[in-house]
C-alpha cells in the first residue's frame, strides 16, 4: 500500500483541535509563512474551527493517518474579505505537520477541498504566498492558480520584512 493510500481526508471535527493548533503553532514560531507571531492554545482557536462547518464554502479539510489517525496536515477554504460583495470568493490555505511535507498530503488535501468547493457557490479562490516559498507556489500552480501579484514587504515578522504573492483560481 503506497503512503498516499495511507491517508484519508475527512472534515475536521473537534477532537482535532489541539493536533490543529499544534500544527499551526509550529508555524507561527518557526516560519514566515504565517503572520501571526503569538501562539495559541487550543481554546484560543476554537473560534477559528467553528468557523469551518461540514458545509458551505468555509470548510476544513483535515487529514490523517488511516492506522493511527495522527493529523498530518489541514487545508481551510475562509473568507476572502469581510464586505458582502466578496461572499463568492474564499481565501485557501494548507498546513502540514513538519514531518509530513513532500508526501503529496498537500494535493490530496486541496483536491478533496476543491471537489466539495465546486458544489458551493463560490467564483475565485485566492491564496496569499509569503516569499519564499516553492512548495506552496507549485501546489498552487498545479491545482490551476495563477499569480496576479505581489504586496513588498507587506508583514515584518522575525526582524524582517516579508513580501505576500498572490494567486487567483477560477471555480
Amino acid at each position: 500500500m503506497t503512503e498516499r493510500a495511507e491517508v484519508q481526508v475527512r472534515p475536521g471535527v473537534e477532537g482535532d483541535l489541539k493536533a490543529l493548533t499544534d500544527i499551526y503553532n509550529h508555524y507561527v514560531r518557526e516560519t514566515p509563512i504565517t503572520f501571526d507571531t503569538s501562539v495559541f492554545t487550543p481554546e484560543e482557536r476554537r473560534p477559528w474551527l467553528l468557523s469551518h462547518p461540514e458545509d458551505g464554502p468555509y470548510l476544513l479539510k483535515v487529514a490523517a493517518h488511516a492506522d493511527s489517525q495522527e493529523i498530518l496536515g489541514y487545508a481551510t477554504s475562509s473568507p476572502f474579505r469581510a464586505k458582502p460583495a466578496y461572499a463568492t470568493s474564499v481565501e485557501v490555505t494548507v498546513y502540514l505537520a513538519p514531518h509530513a511535507g513532500g508526501r503529496g498530503i498537500g494535493t490530496l488535501l486541496y483536491k478533496a477541498l476543491f471537489e466539495a468547493l465546486a458544489a458551493e457557490d463560490v467564483h475565485r479562490a485566492y491564496a496569499g504566498i509569503a516569499q519564499p516559498n516553492e512548495a506552496s507556489r507549485r501546489l498552487h500552480e498545479r491545482f490551476g492558480f495563477r499569480h496576479v501579484g505581489t504586496y513588498g514587504e507587506v508583514g515584518r515578522k522575525f526582524g524582517r520584512y516579508w513580501d505576500v504573492a498572490w494567486y487567483e483560481k477560477e471555480l
